[in-house]
């Protein structure tokens, strides 16, 4: 079986540094952003979450260099601060040890992947990734999900990916794709509806391994 594995609140307890990233941005260039508002988008990529903040277009020249300025924002001022959830390497190394074939499929792009895979001591795990830098749309649509299912050389059939946002539970429905939800990126089970499971955090589906679909094969 293939396991896609999104990073940001699933693995690593980000999503908060996100929105506050977020925010600041906005204070430092002059767009008022409110963190009730963009705590609920972070999951999806920058390209969908800025025109919805600001207005601008993340193609254009301002829409750039304000997106490159959040990037560096999070990465110098929140990253460093940040720390694997509970019982995530164990997942990851339970995953490998069963004969998963692993890849990361995260809505960050791929300077952030790779900072935030080493922030979560995970990156000598996770060789196979995928990023907004493969898809040509972000989280909710499938593009990195399919990215990811190329990489490996899987069929929907034959994969699961794990997530924390109702954008991965779209983005693995779109793609055909089951679906493992957990619930440390802050977002509620009913905001995960269409998940096959829902655990708390890594720790809880390691813990309950055996039990999960995880264990065996798809049908």
């Amino acid at each position: 079986m293939v396991v896609l594995l999104d990073v940001d609140g699933t693995l690593i307890d980000s999503n908060d540094a996100h929105a506050r990233s977020w925010v600041e941005i906005g204070q430092r260039t002059g767009y008022p952003i409110g963190y009730d508002h963009i705590r609920w988008l972070v999951g999806m990529g920058g390209d969908r979450v800025l025109p919805m903040l600001t207005g601008l277009d993340p193609g254009s020249a301002e829409g750039k260099t304000l997106l490159e300025q959040r990037g560096e924002l999070f990465r110098s001022e929140f990253l460093p601060k940040l720390k694997a959830f509970p019982g995530a390497r164990d997942l990851v190394e339970r995953l490998r040890d069963h004969g998963h074939e692993l890849v990361v499929a995260t809505s960050a792009g791929e300077e952030s992947m790779k900072a935030l895979l080493e922030q979560a001591g995970l990156d000598d795990l996770l060789p196979l990734r995928t990023s907004s830098d493969d898809a040509e749309a972000s989280k909710p649509a499938p593009d990195i999900v399919h990215a990811a299912l190329q990489q490996a050389g899987a069929s929907p059939m034959n994969a699961v990916m794990i997530g924390d946002t109702p954008y991965d539970v779209a983005a693995a429905r779109n793609a055909g794709v089951a679906f493992i939800g957990v619930l440390c990126g802050g977002w509620t089970r009913v905001s995960l509806a269409g998940a096959r499971e829902i655990y708390s955090g890594p720790r809880e589906i390691v813990s309950s391994f055996e039990q999960s679909m995880l264990s065996g094969r798809l049908p």
